[in-house]
């Protein structure tokens, strides 16, 4: 890269100043945007593997209706390179946070709505086609919301200390979790024909209020300080995502692989995790989402542990550490599931989520790294979803490899393995990009 593209601010000027007491304002407020944002997001899975099988695809024999589930599931995750590309246009031209209120809007909006939204009973044919329509909805503005938040903590953050402060959207996504499973863990309480009418659809519905919170807590947010120097210099590019595959394609590939297991190995551990016990084990539905509200309070604890361990051993090292744990805790994590033992599913599920969140819980700061800041809402936004886009099919793809082995969880665990090797492989070039670039600096 030229001294024009490396990361940082603009050439030839002193980077803004920023204190840890600014830097951790930003930071919060990134996170709880975030969460509530994954809070939205999540619950589709979660319903995906539970509700929407059976009152959306009701024409379908179980295993097809499953997967058609998956399927529009997914739909949200193609959908998320289009808002990496519309939403990096506006965070890197207009500026981050504009883009930021914009895609709480408009996934808040979405999600509510989804609560409302008759079933295949009520409308026919309508009801999946408007379902896949607001999951499309919905992708689009979570592909804008990331990369944003990300890069807004890390530009407000002191150089030294970025691992930590990227790592507080990053508690966004277990919140999350935490919010849409304990959501439906409330709502799966009820009996099974309240269930099925109308309790599925509170959580949905307690959108509307949440994006009232969201809305607010980004109004308060200030715009990034490398930001506002790009804008004085007139350093911005003109079609940033145009810029991100012609000047930094390499590292494109190199951020997409560092990011594919933190996005792709959660939903295999969760989505495809809860479908699995539920309709191949015949386990509670119950207890398999306990078992992720369980594995997502220690994931909060794993990212907080490894955001500050990154500070001094590189982002790029701690995410190929990451990859290879979750390959070698791959096998092991299915057959304790395969036991049908509530102790050991929970214990399971905890594990595979906590050891993959080793490479996930550096996602941020070694993405922003790897982009310059006139490009870096764009690059980042683009590697992240597109490993999203990449990741979506997962569950529908071990759900078809579940029906090819016979029910037998070692396909699943093999496809987990993949996905881990592959982000070890991103966070090892990650990694010697990143020095490369230091020492180019110094």
């Amino acid at each position: 890269m030229t001294q024009h593209d490396r990361p940082g601010g603009p050439p030839g000027k002193a980077k803004p100043v920023v204190t840890d007491k600014e830097a951790r304002r930003i930071a919060f407020a990134a996170f709880v945007g975030t969460a509530l944002e994954w809070y939205d997001y999540f619950l589709f899975g979660t319903a995906a593997a539970i509700v929407f099988n059976r009152l959306y695809f009701t024409a379908l024999d179980p295993t097809a209706a499953t997967l058609a589930a998956f399927a529009t599931f997914g739909v949200g995750f193609v959908a998320r390179p289009v808002g990496a590309v519309v939403f990096g246009w506006v965070g890197d031209r207009i500026g981050r946070r504009p883009a930021l209120l914009i895609t709480v809007v408009m996934i808040g909006v979405a999600t509510g709505l989804i609560g409302v939204l008759p079933d295949f009973t009520a409308i026919g044919i309508a009801a999946p086609v408007l379902l896949a329509l607001l999951r499309l909805l919905q992708g689009i503005a979570v592909g804008g919301e990331w990369g944003g938040a990300v890069t807004l903590a890390v530009e407000h953050a002191p150089p030294e200390r970025r691992s930590r402060y990227a790592v507080l959207p990053q508690i966004g996504s277990p919140v999350g979790t935490l919010m849409s499973s304990g959501a439906f863990a409330l709502v799966l309480l009820l009996p099974a024909d309240s269930f099925d009418s109308w309790g599925w659809r509170l959580p949905f519905l307690a959108a509307f209020p949440l994006l009232i919170i969201a809305v607010y807590i980004r109004r308060r947010v200030e715009e990034s300080p490398l930001f506002d120097e790009l804008v004085k210099q007139d350093e911005r590019a003109k079609v940033p995502a145009l810029d991100v595959f012609r000047q930094a394609w390499g590292r494109l590939v190199v951020a997409i692989a560092a990011a594919f297991l933190g996005v792709g190995g959660f939903y295999i551990m969760t989505t495809f995790m809860i479908s699995y016990g539920a309709g191949t084990l015949d386990v509670s539905r119950s207890v398999m989402v306990n078992a992720t509200l369980v594995a997502a309070a220690v994931q909060i604890v794993v990212l907080i542990l490894v955001g500050r361990l990154a500070d001094r051993l590189g982002p790029g090292r701690v995410t190929l550490w990451g990859g290879l744990a979750t390959a070698v805790c791959a096998f092991p994590i299915f057959w304790l599931v395969d036991t049908r033992s509530t102790l050991l599913i929970i214990l399971a599920v905890t594990a595979g989520v906590g050891v993959l969140s080793i490479a996930y819980a550096v996602t941020g700061a070694l993405l922003t790294e790897l982009f310059p800041a006139r490009l870096r809402y764009s690059g980042v936004a683009l590697a992240y979803n597109i490993a999203g886009a990449l990741s979506g099919f997962l569950p529908f793809a071990a759900t078809a490899l579940l029906e090819t082995s016979g029910g037998r969880s070692w396909s699943a665990a093999l496809l987990l393995i993949g996905v881990a090797l592959v982000t070890a492989v991103g966070g090892f070039y990650g990694e010697r990009l990143r020095v490369k670039d230091e020492v180019a600096t110094a």
